[in-house]
């Protein structure tokens, strides 16, 4: 190195999801150059950042992010500066986001088109999901286009009749099409028609407004759309990933699938992990408004059994900006109201103190699931762990702070938090995004409008790489 390098982190224990080590971190370019042993001196760079006593994990990617989301009369309020800059504040640097068809007169390359321009002001990187909502004869040629922007999987919903559900003859046949083009289906499973009429006869008997939401979405309704989508999969020979997974049951049914061969995977939110239904009964039940609902203490507790023992591959925020104002605006009839919740920044500590702090599991299971699994599953390059040639991605972490959540001090562009007011641990002290820092002690480092768009790998294409040494990330590809 004929220069000095931008940035050394030194005297950290660098945590890998496959190991650990004491090390020095030498990043040039935006890229990690060496990994030196600790007890090698420091050598010179632009600028040093001391580690010592910290963990150097790297930096979290967020799968799962609705950013300015149209939901029928319904925006989420953030924007792409917005939502990056509460990703990087919380310790993620790369967000997927959705291009999610706003009607029937937007088609789903459109819609991703549209999210690609918009994602021009992001601060941390972007990767994009498509959308699905009604089959017709130019979806095959759309998401051939998909593909050779390198957007590489395609959610569909199994319920929101006349707005963002998929029939099962559109399903069936998208996920041949992603086979076809080496892609990942994704898949919000819920069984519409047992939701439909649940909530039907819960509004015939008055009892429709916020404090009953739980009521009108059964574990059931997650369970039985998940078990029908396996079968699709398994059919249709197509890797598939359930996202937000609430229950234990629909764990378990993807765990079995796997056993039977398939390429199946599980993620869960961190509202699932630490928040049960009796939210539903509190001063403020509209913070809690999101599909699926929160379920029992005892499905909450069987479902963070599962996160432990490596049955759930990611943990991922399910990140929607609404405000109260929004959310306060039908509680008396949860089927008018805006569902999702804020969640990018805190993603971090909620999911440490669920499966570190209480759940007994390592730092190194809590790096899987929080950046490499959601990496390596969709496919993402140079992602998701700190290896020479990889992206300068990376977290200075502090598993003992402490805080406890304020949602008005967060970043989201938003005036509430579901976790308000809770004690949790482990959050970033330092933050490198590309090779810049951009989170210290002293605040934000606003890089600007620097956020790039990732194009993803084909899914077998990524996985085989993997399992030759030929990206050169010593993971386990099945896990």
């Amino acid at each position: 190195m004929s220069q000095l390098p931008d940035l050394v982190i030194a005297h950290g224990t660098v945590v890998n999801s496959f190991g650990r080590q004491a090390a020095h971190v030498v990043v040039d370019g935006g890229r990690i150059m060496q990994l030196l042993d600790a007890a090698e001196p420091v050598p010179a760079a632009v600028r040093t950042v001391d580690a010592t006593g910290h963990l150097v994990i790297p930096g979290g990617v967020d799968g799962h992010c609705h950013v300015a989301q149209v939901t029928g009369r319904f925006r989420t309020l953030d924007d792409y500066r917005t939502t990056s800059t509460a990703a990087l504040w919380g310790g993620t640097t790369t967000i997927i986001d959705f291009g999610i068809p706003r009607d029937a007169q937007e088609s789903p390359l459109d819609a991703v088109l549209n999210k690609k321009r918009l994602a021009a002001e992001s601060r941390c990187d972007v990767a994009l999901h498509g959308s699905v909502v009604s089959w017709d004869e130019t979806v095959p040629w759309q998401l051939e286009q998909l593909a050779a922007e390198g957007v590489r999987s395609v959610k569909m919903y199994t319920t929101n009749r006349g707005s963002t559900m998929a029939s099962g003859d559109t399903i069936l046949k998208v996920m041949r099409e992603m086979v076809r083009l080496d892609g990942l289906t994704y898949i919000h499973a819920e069984h519409d028609p047992i939701i439909a009429d649940c909530t039907e006869q819960h509004a015939a008997d008055g009892h429709i407004g916020i404090n009953h939401l739980h009521w009108t979405r059964p574990e059931l309704a997650e369970e039985i759309s998940v078990k029908e989508t396996l079968a699709m999969a398994e059919y249709t020979g197509a890797p598939v990933y359930f996202v937000h997974q609430s229950t234990p049951g629909a764990v378990d049914l993807v765990t079995e699938a796997r056993e039977r061969g398939q390429e199946a995977y599980s993620e869960t939110c961190p509202h699932y992990l630490t928040l049960d239904d009796t939210v539903y009964g509190s001063t403020f039940p509209e913070w809690y408004a999101c599909c699926p609902p929160m379920r029992s203490a005892e499905t909450v507790a069987a479902l963070k059994e599962r996160l432990a023992a490596g049955a759930i591959h990611t943990v991922a925020s399910d990140h929607s900006c609404y405000d109260l104002s929004q959310k306060r605006e039908r509680t008396d009839d949860v089927r008018f109201m805006p569902h999702g919740l804020p969640g990018v920044e805190t993603r971090m500590p909620v999911t440490f103190t669920a499966l570190v702090s209480e759940s007994g599991g390592s730092v190194e299971d809590f790096v899987e699931v929080f950046s490499a699994g959601p990496a390596r599953i969709n496919a993402l390059p140079r992602k998701g762990a700190i290896v020479e040639g990889f992206d300068a991605d990376l977290v200075v972490f502090d598993p003992a702070a402490q805080l406890n959540v304020d949602g008005g001090a967060l970043h989201m562009g938003t005036d509430f938090s579901p976790f308000e007011g809770k004690t949790l641990n482990g959050w970033p002290a330092v933050v490198v995004s590309a090779g810049r820092v951009v989170v210290d002690g002293s605040g934000f480092q606003d890089p600007g409008p620097v956020g790039r768009f990732v194009a993803r790998n084909g899914f077998t294409e990524h996985r085989d790489a993997l399992s030759t040494g030929a990206l050169s990330v010593p993971v386990t590809v099945s896990a």
